[in-house]
């Protein structure tokens, strides 16, 4: 009695501090979940050094840190620095981002004629930059906090990745000795996460890149200029679902049709970021989880939308994960109802092909024994 008492005290203990812990350690969930996507993606280059080097686990570990940061933020600063370039270059122009009051003085005044309405110029300038300061004020005043927030899950992913590549194996056996779950479910799962892992990430940056350069290539075509900050922003924007590349080909499309007057210009590159930029989307991310994982493409385009939609940002590596967890915790619970549906009413031998066959489970543990060794 009085040990069962002790063990619902320890479930107790174990519940109120998993819970707080989970709290404290919620702001650093999506930085925990790229570095174990990273440790999945470079963990080839990982095992290719230990082996090569014949050095430490952390020598390896810290090398292979190295390069995806090199890798990673080397070319992201390059890009923000050009695009940066742009952006200071158009502020720097006569009219910056003033509206051009010639071509305001006419739309003003084909709005008044069609509505009644007595609109100014200045007026409409005036309640712009009123409006712009309401939205953007508040942007710019949390910039820093954001900036710093940015920085802090850069380290946090970093340590992250480091200690993932260096302690992984002692980490996933510790999980492994606390997880009751069949040996054989667990590599299962932990497989579902690599194929899920890889193929949310191929397919997130694939489309983001093709969207990019699609746009970028209507804007060259449509006469824009800062084409490649243009281009940037779509790449970022595609990242986010429900934002995506719409919010800059069609704020550039309005620009075109209102400021530059350009009305086929601005039909174009709405027509093409409508039926090109925007649908692609739709089309590579369904493909490439369905041709890395096991998720059905109408599966995974849900998983995408649906977990940005409940989630945030972070729904994009979540939600696919969530519903590829969800299929092979279903697979396995089948699995197990066969066997049991198997097994003989009376005593005697259970029938063959049980799910918890000894020999089975010590084969599928000596398997993992030998897969965690090798890792």
């Amino acid at each position: 009695m009085t040990r069962l008492v002790s063990f619902g005290v320890l479930l107790g203990l174990v519940a109120v501090f998993g819970l707080l812990s989970l709290r404290v350690m919620s702001s650093f969930l999506l930085p925990l979940l790229l570095a174990a996507m990273l440790v999945v993606i470079f963990g080839p280059l990982h095992r290719w050094l230990r082996e090569r080097l014949q050095s430490p686990e952390w020598v390896a570990a810290l090398l292979t840190t190295l390069f995806v940061l090199l890798l990673v933020l080397v070319p992201l600063f390059l890009l923000v620095a050009r695009a940066g370039g742009d952006a200071v270059s158009m502020l720097r122009t006569p009219n910056g981002l003033k509206l051009d009051p010639a071509v305001l003085e006419g739309l003003v005044h084909n709005v008044n004629d069609a509505t009644g309405l007595h609109l100014t110029a200045d007026g409409v300038n005036g309640e712009v930059r009123r409006v712009a300061e309401e939205w953007f004020g508040p942007i710019a005043a949390r910039a820093p906090v954001v900036i710093v927030k940015l920085i802090i899950g850069l380290i946090v992913m970093t340590v992250s990745l480091f200690y993932f590549l260096a302690d992984g194996r002692r980490m996933f056996e510790a999980v492994m000795r606390l997880v009751p779950l069949d040996t054989r479910y667990q590599w299962q799962l932990l497989e579902e996460f690599e194929e899920v892992s890889r193929a949310v990430v191929s397919s997130t940056l694939l489309a983001a890149i093709v969207q990019a350069v699609l746009a970028g290539f209507g804007f060259y075509v449509a006469g824009l200029h800062g084409v490649f900050l243009l281009t940037l922003l779509t790449f970022f924007g595609a990242l986010v679902p429900f934002v995506g590349a719409a919010a800059v080909w069609g704020a550039a499309s309005l620009y075109l049709l209102f400021f530059v007057k350009s009305t086929w210009a601005a039909a174009g590159l709405a027509l093409w970021g409508l039926c090109v930029v925007s649908t692609v989307d739709n089309i590579i991310k369904p493909i490439v989880l369905h041709g890395q994982s096991k998720l059905h493409p109408l599966l995974a385009l849900l998983s995408v939308l649906g977990g940005v939609g409940a989630l945030g940002p972070i729904g994009i590596f979540v939600g696919p994960i969530a519903v590829a967890f969800l299929q092979a915790a279903l697979t396995m619970l089948q699995v197990e109802l066969d066997s049991l549906s198997r097994q003989p009413v009376a005593g005697g031998n259970p029938a063959p092909g049980w799910g918890g066959s000894p020999s089975l489970v010590a084969g599928v543990a000596q398997t993992g024994a030998e897969r965690v060794k090798s890792s």
